[in-house]
Formats: structure tokens, C-alpha cells, sequence
């Protein structure tokens, strides 16, 4: 799993040709450890049809800012740059798969 930073952003979401899922999250967060393991399996399961992505909120503040991220975890799915689903706080692996095959 690629984990985000400010200066990747651009170039890692926006300009991906394969729908991508950023995962906001930080080390802190209780809810966000439980929503990591199954980001991380979506990341395997779905190599080469998605690109996943781990964003701390600390570490791409930028980035966090500009998509007005208030509460994490939250995952935003992108396709062809720009912002198509939202999922806000902890959530079972089939809405993540849902909202995700939407996108293929």
C-alpha cells in the first residue's frame, strides 16, 4: 500500500488511470486501526484494477485540508481525478467493495 504524502498526491490520485481509494486516517485513531486491515486487504485483492492509498491526516495535512477531511477515518474514492464516493468512519469490508465496484 503507497503511503501518501503532499508532494505524491497529484501524481499517485489525481493522475491515476485506475480508480484509486485514499484512506485518511492517523496512528491514533481507534476507529482507523480497525478500517486499516481492510483497506489493506482491498489493496491486495484489487492490485492492478484499484490503487490504494494511506493518507495520515498529520503527515498530509495539505492534502487533508483541501478534500475538508473533519473526521476519520475517511475514505474518499476518486476516478479519473476527481472525487465519486465518500465513506465516513469505520464501516464492515462489503461497503468498501461496494462503493468500489461502482467504479470499474
Amino acid at each position: 500500500m503507497i503511503e501518501l504524502t503532499n508532494e505524491i498526491f497529484e501524481e499517485t490520485v489525481l493522475k491515476s488511470e485506475l480508480p484509486v481509494l485514499v484512506d485518511f486516517s492517523a496512528t491514533w485513531c481507534g476507529p482507523c486501526k480497525k478500517v486499516a486491515p481492510i483497506v489493506e486487504k482491498i489493496g491486495e485483492d484489487y492490485a492492478g484494477k484499484v490503487v490504494v492509498v494511506k493518507c495520515d491526516v498529520e503527515e498530509c495535512e495539505e492534502v487533508a485540508r483541501r478534500y475538508g477531511i473533519m473526521n476519520i477515518p475517511t475514505v474518499l474514492y476518486f476516478k479519473n481525478g476527481e472525487v465519486v464516493d465518500k465513506n465516513v468512519g469505520a464501516a464492515p469490508e462489503k461497503v468498501f467493495i461496494e462503493k468500489l465496484e461502482k467504479l470499474l
